[in-house]
């Protein structure tokens, strides 16, 4: 058991400042931990620290901080927050983040092997050793969630809190037992340096890529963002009016995904076509996938600049016999049970093997891991 004194000054203005750049926080009590369902026991990634530094915790106020999954651009502002916070109540600050790098290093491990957990591990401690941390934001995201890491994140925040300054980085160690990936760095301030001022250009970086982005999509993609800002604008659904392209007259399950700062946003989808035409089926999916996704609150109007889409049109599925006609990159699977169907789409982040795939889709059915299914493999067009 850790008991340490909270500098609650520090966290009220921490607050104000995060406000300030566009980063919503909540200052936990048990009141706010009880209406958000949260536990305010301290997790191992904070008690790892902790337990190190016991000899002076008690002597120093401390301010935990549980980030949540917001874009590289936010996480990088609440770093830069941090930063103004310190100098506002003009107070010494010592920055700990705490955070693995890749779980998939080895076949032996207590997670799923990724070859590219290596590639992700080299690619973060290279950057730290060349004193060059401000490149993590160019970091492929399919990159961090094949590697399976938990430490990017805090990285950001810690980058962000660096913003404008010359620093010293030094990677003091850096293992990988049990196919997990352990380093410790340290980061010394030297001096202001303008030049290292970036967090505008960051945001006006973001902004030219969705521009580029929204110049390149599809028409498949373009009706599915004009459903979803349509209906979110308005509450009424798009109206489709001129001649539909010859591919769009024709039916076809659709499935049709959101992103949002790489992390999903929603996905909904039709197996078998259940409208007059793909482009109807495109405009209902679109709009189930932004406002009756399950396992997401819908969409806010602030959000649609940020919302990236991409448009699955199904194949017809075909049954196979085992396993072994499977292919996670060019087939999607379909595991039935009785009346229960789960599906999984072809070639998603992460998705490496056959038996994982079939394990999710099973899992999105509601379909026991060990029970046996009905297996049918499709294939998609997708579209950006």
């Amino acid at each position: 058991r850790v008991s340490v004194p909270n500098d609650l000054e520090f966290c009220s203005e921490l607050a104000r400042q995060a406000e300030k750049l566009g980063v919503e926080t909540v200052l936990l009590d048990q009141r706010k931990a009880n209406l958000y369902g949260v536990n305010l026991n301290l997790d191992h990634g904070a008690l790892v620290p902790l337990y190190f530094l016991q000899e002076i915790i008690e002597k120093v106020p401390l301010v935990h901080v549980t980030m949540g999954l917001l874009s590289r651009e936010k996480l990088y502002a609440f770093g830069l927050a941090i930063q103004q916070t310190t100098f506002n109540l003009d107070k010494k600050l010592a920055l700990i983040i705490s955070g693995d790098l890749s779980h998939r290093l080895s076949e032996d491990g207590p997670y799923s092997y990724h070859p590219r957990g290596k590639e992700f591990d080299q690619w973060i401690t290279g950057l730290i050793k060349d004193n060059d941390l401000i490149r993590i934001m160019d970091t492929d995201p399919d990159l961090c969630e094949q590697a399976g890491e938990c430490g990017f994140n805090p990285l950001i925040i810690l980058t962000g809190s660096l913003d404008g300054y010359d620093y010293v980085s030094r990677l003091l160690s850096y293992e990988g037992p049990f196919g997990v990936g352990y380093a410790v760095a340290s980061f010394e301030i030297k001096g202001r340096n303008p030049n290292r001022q970036v967090y505008d250009k960051l945001l006006s970086a973001k902004k030219k890529k969705m521009a580029e982005i929204r110049e390149k999509e599809s028409p498949y993609v373009r009706l599915a963002r004009e459903s979803l800002e349509s209906y979110v604008l308005t509450g009424k659904p798009i109206k489709l009016e001129g001649e539909l392209p010859e591919k769009m007259k024709t039916r076809a399950g659709v499935f049709v995904s959101l992103k949002k700062d790489g992390h999903l946003r929603g996905c909904i989808g039709t197996i078998e076509p259940s409208k007059n035409n793909i482009a109807e089926e495109i405009i209902s999916n679109a709009i189930s996938a932004g406002v009756a996704d399950p396992r997401f609150s819908p969409v806010r109007e602030e959000e649609l600049p940020e919302i990236v889409y991409s448009v699955d049109i199904l194949q017809p599925a075909e049954p196979v016999a085992s396993e072994a006609e499977l292919d996670p990159q060019k087939y999607g699977v379909i595991v039935e049970k009785g009346g229960r169907r789960g599906l999984l789409l072809p070639n998603l982040p992460g998705i490496e093997s056959v038996e994982e795939q079939i394990r999710i889709a099973k899992q999105k059915a509601g379909i026991g891991e060990w029970e046996k299914v009905k297996l049918y493999r499709f294939q998609v067009e997708r579209y950006y």
